[in-house]
Parts: structure tokens; C-alpha cells; sequence
């Protein structure tokens, strides 16, 4: 138990290396997410509700996960129980770690509309609010590494032409 008390004091490390810029998005590690799964499986013989949060805290593990298989599962559960979700709050949090487990996907246009309708939930919401940011940085890393790229090809292509046409002289 304090092994497990110790890695979520590394998320809330995480978290604030998040919130001061020092990292991108924190990042959960397998301990933590072998932890929520045990959760989990003890919460199916207490209430619904608590059941309810522990697939929460396990949805949260997933998606901050460094391993792909794992931000999967967390997208697909979290998928399968949005529709399901009436209370605002808890829509938002779903919403919220959808989108971060698009953007861990680098599925950055999924992520960038779910951080929005996230956002008209909760406006203010601090912690959307720097996902979205995150997530237009991210775009427009892309884009700038795409059009240099793109200016690239189209130089060795002149350059090949170019060539061509010398040597026909």
C-alpha cells in the first residue's frame, strides 16, 4: 500500500510539473495503472458508485500511460461509458481524458474537439484550458515540420529538374 501511496504522490508531482510548463502532460506508469486495475477488482463487491470512480481513477491511469496499448484501453472505456453519462461534472472529466488520450494517440484534430466541447461545459476550466493549448502548439509544431518538409521535396525535385535540363545541354 505505500508503494502505491508513493506513486500517486508522483502524480501529483506530475500534475503540477503540468500545470508550471515543465511537462507537457503528466505521465502514468504501469505500477500505477497495475494499482487501478487491482482497485477495480476489489470495488465490484462495494456500490455502483464507488465502482464507478475507481473505473475513473483506472480511465485516468490509462490514458496518461507511456504505452499505446494502454491509451487505447483508456479511450475505449472511456468511449463506451460517455453515452451512458448524464451528469455534467462527470461528462466533462470523461471528455477531458478523451481528449488527452487523443492527443497521446497524436490524434490532435479528435483531441482539439472534444478539449471544445469540454470547454462549453466548463469555460474556465483551467486544465482544458492548457490542453487546448497544448494541443494548437502541437498543430502548429506539425503544420511548420510539414511545410518544411513540403519545401524540401519541392527543392530536391527543382534541383532534380534543374539537373536534368543542364545535362540535356
Amino acid at each position: 500500500m505505500a508503494k502505491l501511496e508513493a506513486k500517486l504522490g508522483m502524480i501529483v508531482d506530475s500534475v503540477g510539473n503540468f500545470f508550471s510548463g515543465k511537462d507537457q502532460l503528466p505521465w502514468c506508469d504501469p505500477d500505477i495503472v497495475a494499482g487501478c486495475e487491482r482497485e477495480v477488482a476489489e470495488a465490484g463487491k462495494q456500490s455502483d458508485e464507488f465502482l464507478q470512480e475507481c473505473l475513473l481513477r483506472l480511465s485516468w491511469a490509462l490514458v496518461h500511460s507511456k504505452r499505446p496499448q494502454d491509451v487505447q484501453r483508456g479511450i475505449a472505456m472511456l468511449e463506451g461509458s460517455l453515452p451512458s453519462t448524464a451528469d455534467p461534472l462527470q461528462q466533462r472529466e470523461k471528455l477531458y481524458l478523451l481528449a488527452v488520450g487523443y492527443y497521446r494517440s497524436s490524434d490532435y484534430s479528435k483531441s482539439r474537439d472534444l478539449v471544445e466541447r469540454c470547454l462549453l461545459i466548463a469555460p474556465d476550466w483551467r486544465q482544458a484550458v492548457t490542453l487546448k493549448t497544448a494541443i494548437e502548439d502541437r498543430i502548429t509544431k506539425d503544420g511548420v515540420i510539414g511545410l518544411g518538409i513540403a519545401a524540401t521535396a519541392v527543392g530536391l525535385i527543382a534541383g532534380g529538374i534543374a539537373a536534368a535540363v543542364s545535362r540535356k545541354k
